[in-house]
């Protein structure tokens, strides 16, 4: 049987930018092991699998898979998804729920002359770990030197990270992956996945970083929503602001070719985060059917 699809770059204004993210826009009938395959037949850091929601007041039921496994959530996808249903006709864009592992997620949807746009947002503070790497460690995992280090801190908006704060941006850039430091160090931590960044994390600031996901098939990603939550969240708590909005500007990729701009929010009640908003841009770059075999569809 075939399935159309949608290639969306996500967090570009640009085709061939930002992050790519496959989008099957009706998935009824495929079977889980199937969408973990045609996950890894594509081979994006995500794939997207869109069904009817379960409660009929929200939009679409959307299940995420990388290259290694389902996630409960993840920011580009989310922001791809929606705006790919929009592009389809599907939805009529404006305020969407899209169905996730972490519960119904608002998004807005915006189309401007045929710029499309979205902006998610989660009702909640990110997870949060004491349990972080050493300086020591973290910079064997990533390549640097000790002195390279400035902050560790883990947090998480359902994928965990242990973000890595460094001194430059030449630093984020030289970074590199070592899998056996990471095998021993991190792989079975709370936050396995990495996030090396500069910038300070103060309001209004611009971070610039790399994101690196090997436990989930994810060699390094051009752009992470959840990461853009996640470390929005914690630097909004850590800086002790009691109420108001916290905002960061995320840039990635930039080290892949694929430059992403990634914004994010806190809004802050009583000294605790009430939520959370990630935005950024989408671009239409294919679309076209995959064919699904029999064996891999739901019988009946």
């Amino acid at each position: 049987m075939r399935y159309d699809f949608m290639i969306v770059d996500v967090f570009t204004d640009k085709a061939f930018g930002g992050n790519q993210l496959a989008v099957l826009t009706d998935a009824r009938g495929i079977i889980p092991d199937a969408m973990q395959t045609i996950a890894r037949e594509f081979n994006f850091p995500e794939t997207t699998f869109v069904m009817p929601p379960t409660d009929p007041a929200n939009t679409r039921h959307v299940r995420i898979f990388t290259p290694g496994g389902e996630l409960p959530f993840a920011g580009h996808p989310t922001i791809g998804t929606a705006c790919a249903l929009v592009m389809a006709g599907h939805s009529k864009g404006g305020d969407v729920v899209l169905e996730e592992g972490v519960g119904p997620v608002p998004v807005t949807v915006r189309n401007d002359t045929g710029a499309y746009s979205a902006r998610l947002r989660l009702n909640r503070a990110p997870d949060t770990s004491d349990i972080v790497p050493t300086a020591k460690d973290a910079a064997l995992i990533v390549s640097l030197e000790p002195e390279d280090i400035l902050h560790v801190f883990c947090a998480g908006m359902g994928p965990k990270f242990t973000f890595v704060q460094v001194g430059s941006r030449e630093m984020v850039d030289r970074s590199q992956l070592d899998h056996r430091h990471w095998h021993q160090l991190l792989a079975d931590r709370w936050g396995p996945n990495l996030f090396v960044f500069a910038g300070e994390l103060c309001d209004g600031a611009e971070v610039y970083g790399r994101m690196y996901a090997p436990a989930l098939g994810i060699s390094e990603d051009p752009a992470t929503g959840s990461a853009a939550a996640a470390i929005v969240g914690a630097a909004a708590t850590a800086r002790g602001n009691q109420e108001g909005e916290f905002g960061l500007t995320i840039v990635q990729g930039v080290a892949m070719g694929r430059p992403s701009l990634l914004s994010a929010s806190a809004r802050l009640y009583n000294g605790t985060v009430a939520s959370m908003e990630v935005g950024g841009s989408c671009v239409l770059v294919a679309e076209g059917q995959i064919e699904v075999p029999n064996h891999l569809l739901e019988r009946g």
